[in-house]
């Protein structure tokens, strides 16, 4: 995987577990570009892929998981807080900030899949964010409901009741009623069920990593109310979005408005399903195109005339 640092980052009593990957040929504070996986994902998952390109570009990067997932800290395990995950973001941000190898007004934002989302919601609160990557974004939750119920009212109606039974089960104490993150099509007791989701998910799990492949259920009850696409308005800085035309988990349609609504919002699309930008021909098609977007957006690169 190449050079890193592995770091830990305190947030409300635990502990941010992160990788940190310093620019090459810096000289002086460098921009910094901070990354975290999509849903239920952990960084083994290909992360340290995209921070080493980044890292050769010039970028300083740190890869975190979130709490309660990968080697972070935080009890119960697998517990999906959508306004936890936005708290850890805007730690990790402020850690990276902190380093002295780091320019604290560079500093961009990476996010796939459900932290393509998680990015828009955190730069569009902190205008000192300088750049936006969404991959292949959860751009809009209640779109993505509305789309999965079209499919498969069963399974959402399904999904719905685990999360009631979760929520219940917390108040009372209990641990938490899981879901599978990805699992097969038909299996009702997975969220993610398009036909390349399972293997998706576990081709990026390298071996030896430890990968639940888990999430609390009672976030089905927030994840309608996480909607980038509304506050993409208010960003201060350039956004990139990429978009698979094949893709059956975020669908092309809402993360095209995101990037129309951002002030300063790129679409790009690509060939491909949802899970193809991780690995092989997907993951060297948009890779480029980030570390184009970002060393302009963070002045290591002239403007295009």
């Amino acid at each position: 995987m190449g050079d890193r640092l592995h770091i830990r980052i305190p947030v409300a009593g635990d502990e941010l577990d992160a990788w940190w990957f310093a620019p090459e040929g810096a000289e002086g504070p460098a921009p910094c570009v901070v990354l975290a996986h999509g849903f239920g994902a952990i960084k083994e998952m290909r992360l340290a892929a995209y921070a080493e390109r980044f890292a050769a570009a010039g970028l300083g990067a740190l890869v975190f998981d979130y709490r309660h997932f990968g080697e972070s800290s935080g009890q119960p395990r697998n517990l999906l807080d959508i306004t936890r995950q936005l708290t850890d973001w805007k730690v990790a941000v402020a850690a990276a900030r902190a380093r002295l190898e780091v320019d604290p007004e560079r500093v961009a934002v990476w996010g796939s899949s459900m932290s393509g989302g998680n990015v828009v919601l955190v730069a569009a609160a902190d205008p000192r964010i300088a750049a936006v990557v969404s991959q292949a974004p959860l751009a809009d939750g209640r779109a993505a409901l509305l789309t999965m119920f079209g499919k498969s009212p069963r399974h959402v109606l399904g999904l719905g009741l685990a999360a009631v039974r979760d929520a219940l089960g917390a108040r009372l104490g209990r641990t938490p009623y899981t879901l599978k993150a990805a699992g097969q099509v038909g299996d009702h007791r997975a969220v993610l069920t398009s036909p390349d989701a399972y293997e998706g998910m576990l081709r990026m799990v390298p071996a030896g990593a430890q990968f639940d492949n888990e999430v609390s259920a009672r976030v089905m009850l927030t994840l309608p109310f996480m909607r980038a696409v509304k506050v993409a308005p208010r960003l201060t800085c350039p956004l990139l979005v990429q978009v698979m035309d094949h893709d059956a988990l975020t669908t092309p349609g809402p993360a095209a408005a995101l990037a129309a609504a951002a002030p300063h919002g790129r679409l790009l699309g690509y060939p491909g399903g949802h899970f193809d930008p991780y690995v092989g021909e997907g993951f060297e098609r948009v890779v480029p195109d980030q570390i184009a977007f970002l060393t302009q957006a963070l002045g290591t690169a002239p403007a295009t005339p």
